[in-house]
C-alpha cells in the first residue's frame, strides 16, 4: 500500500465530456513535479472494456501502448508527454480490470464463501488498484483523474471509492472539478448555472470539490467567481479560470500564473516555499510558436478521413503531437493536411504533390490501402520524404516487392491470406491467437529493442547502435523475402537482438533523401523536450525539400 502520508488529488468533469480533464491532470502533474515532488497520474476509464486496444479509433480516438505493452486511453499520452517520463500499468484502470479481478478472486474462493457484491468489493478493489499505483510508482502525490462526468451513472462506483479514500485519510485527499461555464450566442453572458448544478450533483455522493477549474472560451470574471464561490462552498482563490488558449502547452503556464501549486500544496498540507521550475517548458513553447517561421506541409495518408473532422486529431493524436514537438526543434511551421486513402486508391497521386513530405500512420484492414501504396510509390519515385509507422512500413515494404522485384500480388496476410507472395505475414506466435479469436491484449505490445546499422539514416538520427520503442501489431515482414528485398536495395537498417524481426526499413541516402518506415511507433516515445529523433530527421528533410521547390 502506500506510504503513509501519501497525498491523492482527485480530477472530476463536471456539465459535459471532453472538458480538458486530462491536460488539466497532466499540467497539475508537471506543476507539482517541476516543485520537487514526485508524482504519478493515474487514468480511470469506467467502460467495461479491459483496455482500450479492442476500441474503434473513430470512437475512442488513439490506442496509446505504454512501455509495459498495456492498451490505454489517449490521455496517458498527454500524462507521459506533460511529466517527460514513461508510465506504468498501475496507472490505469477501467471497470472491466476491476470487474475481472474481483470475478477472478470469487471463482478462486478468495472472498471464502461470501457474496460478493459492487459494495464492498467493487469498490474496495478500486481503492486497492489506486493505493498499489501510489506505493508502486514510489511518489509524494497521485493526480487520479476519472473519466467522463460526475452525473455518469458507471462514475458512481469510483467517486464512492474516492470518498472512502478522503474519510481514511481525512488531511490527504482533495478534490477538483474541471467544469465548464458557457456563454451562449445569444446571450453573450458567461453562465455558471451548469457548473453549480455538477457541483450539487457531485456533493450527492458525500464529495466536495476544494478547486474548481473553469474553462471556458474567455477568461472568467471575479463576479462570475465571487457566484461560483457562494454556490459551491469554494473558496474563491480556489476557483482557477482556464480559457482556451492556442495550445495545451500554455495551460500549465496559465495555471501557475494563478499559483495553483501554491493552492494545490497548501490544501495538501505540503511546503510550499518551493517554486515551480517551469524555464525549460517556457523555452518549449516559445519553440512552438510559428510567426515568421518557414512552413513544411506534411501529409498524412489513413483511413479514418471520412467520419467527421472531429475526429481526426483523436485517431492520430500522438503522431500530429511528434510532429509538433520535431518541427519546433528544427525551427519550422509544419502544417498539417488530411489525405483520404480512398481517394488516392480512386484518383491517383495528383493530390500528394503539394507536400514536402508523407506519412501513412499505424492502422488495420484493407479500407484504402492500394491508395497507401500508391502514395508509398509516388514518394519513392519522386524523392518525396515519407515516413511509414508500422502499417506504414508494410505499405511500402509490399510496393518495393511488386514494382522494383516484379512480385506481381505482392501482399500482407492480413487483407489477402492466399495471396501468392506474402512479403507480409503474421508472427508465427500470433496464428493461434487468431485461429482462437483471442484479440484483446495479445499483439506484440509495449517496448523491445532493435540493433541499427551503421552509416544508415536510422542510425544517423538516432545516434546510437541500439534503442527501445513501443510496439503493437501481428504482422512483420516475412523473413522468406528478405534476401530478395535487400538484393534490389532496400535496407533493413534496424532489427531485432536475433536479427529476425525487421524493426526498420529504408533506402539509402545517397538515393533517397527520407524513405523509412518502421514496424514500432516511435510517436508514442516523442516527448516536448525531447522530440523523436526519427521525425525530426524527417521534418528536417521535408524542409530541405521545400527550400528545393522555391529554388
Amino acid at each position: 500500500m502506500a506510504t503513509e502520508g501519501h497525498k491523492y488529488i482527485f480530477v472530476l468533469g463536471g456539465v459535459m465530456s471532453g472538458v480538458g480533464k486530462g491536460v488539466a491532470t497532466s499540467s497539475m502533474g508537471l506543476i507539482l513535479n517541476q516543485r520537487g515532488y514526485e508524482v504519478n497520474l493515474v487514468k480511470i476509464d469506467p467502460y467495461l472494456n479491459v483496455d482500450a486496444g479492442t476500441m474503434n479509433p473513430t470512437e475512442h480516438g488513439e490506442v496509446f501502448v505504454l512501455k509495459s505493452g498495456l492498451e490505454t486511453d489517449q490521455d496517458m499520452g498527454n500524462y507521459e508527454r506533460f511529466l517527460g517520463r514513461d508510465l506504468g500499468p498501475a496507472d490505469y484502470m477501467t471497470s472491466g480490470m476491476v470487474y475481472q479481478t474481483v470475478i477472478e478472486r470469487e471463482r478462486a474462493l478468495e472472498y471464502a464463501g461470501k457474496c460478493v457484491e459492487a459494495v464492498p468489493h467493487v469498490r474496495d478493489e478500486i481503492l486497492r488498484r489506486i493505493e498499489a499505483a501510489a506505493s508502486q510508482n514510489g511518489s509524494r502525490i497521485s493526480v487520479i483523474e476519472i473519466g467522463g462526468t460526475v452525473g455518469d451513472f458507471q462514475n458512481a462506483l469510483f467517486i464512492d471509492a474516492a470518498r472512502v479514500l478522503k474519510l481514511k485519510y481525512p488531511d490527504d485527499v482533495i478534490f477538483v472539478m474541471v467544469s465548464y461555464l458557457p456563454v451562449p450566442n445569444t446571450l453573450g453572458e458567461m453562465k455558471t448555472k451548469p457548473t453549480q448544478s455538477a457541483v450539487r450533483e457531485l456533493n450527492s455522493y458525500g464529495v466536495q470539490p476544494d478547486f474548481i477549474i473553469a474553462r471556458s472560451n474567455g477568461a472568467m470574471d471575479a463576479k462570475r467567481k465571487e457566484k461560483l464561490a457562494i454556490s459551491c462552498s469554494v473558496r474563491p482563490d480556489r476557483i482557477i479560470s482556464a480559457p482556451d488558449v492556442d495550445s495545451i502547452y500554455d495551460v500549465p503556464l496559465n495555471l501557475e500564473k494563478d499559483r495553483i501549486g501554491d493552492s494545490l500544496l497548501e490544501a495538501l498540507k505540503l511546503e510550499t516555499n518551493v517554486e515551480a521550475d517551469l524555464d525549460a517548458w517556457r523555452v518549449f513553447v516559445d519553440k512552438t510558436r510559428t510567426e515568421g517561421k518557414p512552413l513544411v506541409t506534411i501529409g498524412i495518408v489513413g483511413k479514418y478521413f471520412d467520419t467527421g473532422d472531429f475526429v481526426l486529431s483523436d485517431a492520430y493524436l500522438s503522431v500530429i503531437e511528434a510532429l509538433k514537438f520535431s518541427a519546433a526543434e528544427a525551427g519550422v511551421k509544419a502544417k498539417i493536411e488530411w489525405v483520404n486513402a480512398k481517394t488516392i486508391e480512386k484518383e491517383g497521386t495528383d493530390a500528394l504533390e503539394k507536400y514536402d513530405g508523407i506519412i501513412v500512420p499505424g492502422g488495420f484492414g484493407e479500407t484504402g490501402i492500394e491508395g497507401k501504396i500508391k502514395a508509398a510509390r509516388f514518394c519513392r519515385e519522386n524523392g518525396v520524404p515519407y515516413f511509414g509507422l508500422c502499417y506504414g512500413m508494410h505499405m511500402m515494404v509490399i510496393e518495393y516487392a511488386r514494382t522494383i522485384l516484379g512480385l506481381e500480388g505482392a501482399h500482407t496476410v492480413e487483407i489477402n491470406p492466399e495471396t501468392t507472395h506474402p512479403v507480409i505475414d503474421v508472427m508465427p506466435d500470433q496464428k493461434r491467437n487468431i485461429a482462437e479469436g483471442k484479440y484483446g491484449g495479445t499483439m506484440r505490445l509495449g517496448s523491445y529493442p532493435a540493433h541499427l546499422t551503421l552509416g544508415t539514416i536510422a542510425h544517423d538520427a538516432y545516434g546510437t547502435e541500439t534503442v527501445e520503442e513501443r510496439h503493437r501489431h501481428r504482422y512483420e515482414v516475412n523473413p522468406e523475402y528478405i534476401e530478395q528485398l535487400t538484393a534490389k536495395g532496400l535496407v533493413f537498417s534496424g532489427k531485432s537482438p536475433d536479427g529476425v524481426l525487421m524493426e526498420i526499413a529504408e533506402l539509402p541516402k545517397k538515393t533517397h533523401p527520407f524513405y523509412l518506415g518502421c514496424q514500432f511507433h516511435p510517436e508514442l516515445q516523442a516527448r516536448p523536450l525531447s522530440p523523436h529523433p526519427l521525425f525530426t530527421t524527417f521534418i528536417e528533410a521535408a524542409h530541405d525539400r521545400s527550400l528545393r521547390q522555391e529554388g
